[in-house]
């Protein structure tokens, strides 16, 4: 389970409150101004208005809390600065490959972490990334006429963004491949039934390669009891099915047996 459900919420063209000055308030004020919305100070202005979405960042913390209750009395979702009991919503650290944004959040826990861990993914994750984006954009009305079955139109770029895939996320020149892609595709076939021997209970224990067939299964077997954190690598529309009940795959399907065996605890 998890203790936040991520969103990202637009807000171009849109007021946001700030409450606050210095050195709390001032990073949120940039990230609302980075993401094109329009800085509101004037709490009661902000009330009457109807705004949505608010920050706190006063350095008083019983100022911040008494703002925080009236704020969320007057609708509004509220961010306090360093008091994650009192947020409705923690803003994350953030990577930016647009359109492709990538948002690393703790829950408020740390965000010297969050920060660390974005910094690394910032090493690893190509400026291509965006360009990529955009032209998988592009040809989006071209993919559905060629592959018309959602289903099917899904596996076909499972299988292209893939590592080693014709159009890998991690390869430069991928997004000047995109063309010569769609070109080139053609329709699924019987793709083959893979089984994944659980060896712990532990998603850690998971081969890369086992991590992959489960992220991108569209049909999961179930053999024996599956623990639910080796089960929340799955994708969440991933189909689930006792053994009992599977017959065969439809064509093109990817299909993953997990398979739970008497590990020790």
């Amino acid at each position: 389970m998890i203790s936040s459900l991520p969103l990202f919420h637009r807000i171009k063209g849109q007021k946001v409150l700030v409450l606050g000055d210095g050195d709390a308030a001032e990073p949120k004020k940039r990230l609302v101004q980075r993401a094109g919305g329009i800085i509101e100070d004037d709490m009661q202005r902000a009330i009457d208005e109807g705004l949505r979405l608010a920050f706190v960042a006063y350095d008083d913390p019983r100022a911040c809390e008494n703002a925080a209750i009236n704020l969320r009395c007057a609708g509004m979702l509220v961010n306090v600065v360093d008091m994650p009991d009192l947020c409705d919503f923690t803003t994350p650290s953030i990577l930016d490959r647009d359109p492709v944004l990538i948002a690393v959040g703790t829950g408020g826990a740390s965000a010297g972490l969050a920060k660390h861990l974005r910094l690394r993914l910032e090493r690893i994750l190509p400026q291509s990334l965006g360009r990529l984006a955009k032209a998988l954009f592009n040809v989006r009305a071209r993919l559905r006429e060629k592959f018309p079955e959602g289903a099917e139109r899904r596996r076909a770029i499972d299988d292209a963004l893939r590592e080693g895939g014709a159009l890998d996320p991690f390869e430069i020149e991928s997004a000047e491949r995109v063309e010569k892609w769609l070109s080139d595709s053609s329709k699924s076939k019987v793709e083959p039934v893979y089984d994944i021997l659980l060896s712990s209970s532990d998603p850690e224990d998971l081969t890369l390669r086992q991590s992959r067939l489960l992220g991108i299964a569209d049909i999961i077997v179930l053999i024996g009891e599956i623990p639910g954190p080796i089960l929340s690598r799955a994708r969440a529309d991933a189909k689930q099915i006792d053994a009992a009940s599977f017959t065969s795959p439809e064509p093109g399907a990817n299909v993953v047996r997990l398979i739970a065996v008497n590990w020790a605890t």
